[in-house]
């Protein structure tokens, strides 16, 4: 019998992680509408976007390994470039299908949430794509997220249009009173 929660490790992603990721992502946007992608980035691609979107950034970008082998990853990345924007971050997840349902999207969101609150953000926001996608909001759900609205059809994949599901979570003290302006975790939101 399969054992329902996998032995994970979760830790800061590598760009030697980049080919699993590139390969989970790829199932992805090759056979879901998960993603709004219609061709999955090379590796080369996602180490950039590693590198750029998070790692220069100090923006956290993690995975989740069982038995030496990335099973999932996830990172936070802004949620808009405006500054006013600045304390409020968007989640991106993906599990390998093979381990969908062990525990492997709780731990890595619960994990990516944890570390966005220490490093002093407020508010994170989940974009997911397919409101048929009843895993990934369920697990956004599970993590303390409530639904604010849904985008219909704003997306055209696989010849159906798509909708996106708008998901908040507060995080820390969220909208209660001022930030520290001198926390050392908040990196500057340049312009991409």
């Amino acid at each position: 019998m399969i054992p329902k929660h996998l032995p994970l490790t979760i830790r800061d992603a590598t760009e030697a992680d980049m080919e699993l990721v590139q390969a989970i992502y790829a199932f992805y946007v090759t056979r879901t509408c998960a993603s709004f992608e219609e061709a999955p980035p090379s590796v080369e691609e996602m180490t950039r976007r590693l590198i750029k979107t998070t790692q220069e950034r100090g923006l956290p970008y993690l995975v989740a390994e069982s038995d030496g082998e990335v099973v999932g990853y996830t990172y936070a990345g802004p949620w808009r470039f405006r500054s006013a924007y600045r304390y409020t971050i968007e989640d991106s997840i993906y599990v390998a299908p093979s381990v969908t349902r062990r525990g492997v999207g709780s731990s890595l969101l619960g994990a990516l949430v944890e570390r966005c609150t220490d490093l002093g953000y407020r508010q994170m926001i989940g974009v997911i794509g397919d409101s048929a996608n009843h895993g990934s909001i369920n697990l956004h759900r599970r993590l303390g997220f409530r639904q604010e609205g849904v985008l219909r059809g704003v997306g055209l994949k696989f010849g159906r249009w798509v909708d996106a599901v708008i998901m908040h979570r507060p995080l820390g003290e969220a909208d209660v009173g001022l930030p520290d302006s001198d926390h050392p975790g908040l990196p500057p939101m340049a312009l991409p």
